[in-house]
């Protein structure tokens, strides 16, 4: 078990990974505490819920609206919640966007934690502090920043996960390894079988490693203000895709950092070995590289991104592995470099 201290302005947050959801209660006040979780997470562990008070959730993005918000405060209601009780996140991303949101709003605020059941929310969604739901379509634009008191990584509760979301969270440890840390990718390429096998040891290891790209970046800058916006790297036009594809958050940021990738070659920040590399990987572990056709319909979500500013698109770009840079786009260049890297085949699928 490890542990990493998240320190920012008005809080350090404790991120435990290896620790398991049965130890919970050494962590929390059971009287005091209020549970967020989802169905399938519910009905995979419902005797570790006996003797807490729960409310329990539908699943997937869809559920991240107002309307669900709304519900959870009519049972915080219910419940009799005041501002000595603690809300506990018990789930994926979504579960813990949703419960530090309403945790930060009900009440003007009480404290929380997450228990984070998936891949991609231990070592992405469930650290940081960013908590919010979408409106509209729009991915993530009503929210705050605040900071959990802790979070638990169990990695024995990646046993449950389907393979297509296993995957989506390696995504985000390989946008790590080429923004922070290149040792990551070579982790995951030498230690391939020992991570598709669930090895505990090597797990624990490349969460902790993950997690500390993220937490150094989000202790110097946790609101976003400059640093902070190189974690969006493959993010642009990655949750354009998300919003308008059948495919997972981390399938979808596969494909935004190819995208990526393949405009820092245009650029001539990086050569075309570097953009190899990364897509042997992702394919590796059977995630998606092809940057769908229709550049038009991409370019029209892309408008809405809360990164677009009168003055261009706050795009990240790589120089190197492991040094990641911010740069102003316009939306007709970037649609242009779309355009180039398209004609190219880069994005194709056909470099070997």
């Amino acid at each position: 078990m490890q542990t990493i201290s998240l320190n920012t302005k008005d809080k350090i947050s404790k991120i435990i990974i290896g620790e398991e959801f049965t130890n919970i209660k050494n962590y929390i006040d059971i009287d005091r505490t209020i549970v967020i979780t989802d169905e399938n997470v519910f009905k995979l562990y419902e005797k570790q819920f006996e003797g807490l008070k729960t409310i329990v959730i539908g699943t997937g993005e869809k559920i991240k609206t107002l309307q669900t918000i709304e519900y959870i405060i009519e049972k915080l209601i219910e419940f009799k919640a005041d501002r000595k009780s603690f809300i506990l996140g018990v789930g994926g991303g979504v579960v813990t966007d949703i419960a530090g949101f309403v945790s930060s709003i009900y009440l003007r605020g009480v404290e929380f934690g997450f228990v984070s059941t998936t891949l991609l929310g231990q070592v992405d969604a469930s650290v940081g502090g960013k908590n919010g739901v979408n409106f509209k379509g729009l991915k993530n634009v009503i929210g705050v920043f605040n900071q959990p008191e802790f979070v638990i990584c169990d990695i024995s509760m990646l046993k449950t996960l389907p393979g297509r979301e296993f995957r989506s969270g390696l995504a985000e440890m390989i946008k790590h390894g080429v923004i922070g840390d290149p040792s990551i990718l070579e982790q995951l390429d030498e230690e391939y079988e020992k991570i598709i096998s669930l090895d505990q040891e090597t797990l624990e290891k490349l969460i902790y490693n993950s997690i500390c790209v993220k937490s150094k970046i989000v202790s110097i800058d946790e609101r976003e203000s400059e640093l902070r916006r190189i974690l969006n790297f493959g993010h642009t036009v990655g949750h354009a895709i998300e919003l308008a594809e059948d495919l997972t958050h981390g399938e979808a940021i596969s494909i935004g950092m190819v995208a990526a990738l393949g405009i820092s070659v245009e650029k001539g920040y990086i050569n075309i070995n570097v953009f190899i590399q990364i897509e042997k990987l992702l394919k590796k572990y059977g995630l998606p590289t092809d940057l769908p056709k229709d550049i038009g319909k991409i370019i029209e979500v892309i408008k809405f991104d809360k990164k677009n500013e009168k003055d261009g698109l706050n795009f990240i770009l790589i120089k190197e592995l492991g040094k990641a840079i911010i740069e102003k786009v316009d939306l007709d260049e970037l649609e242009k470099l779309f355009t180039s890297v398209c004609k190219q085949q880069l994005l194709l699928g056909n470099v070997d």
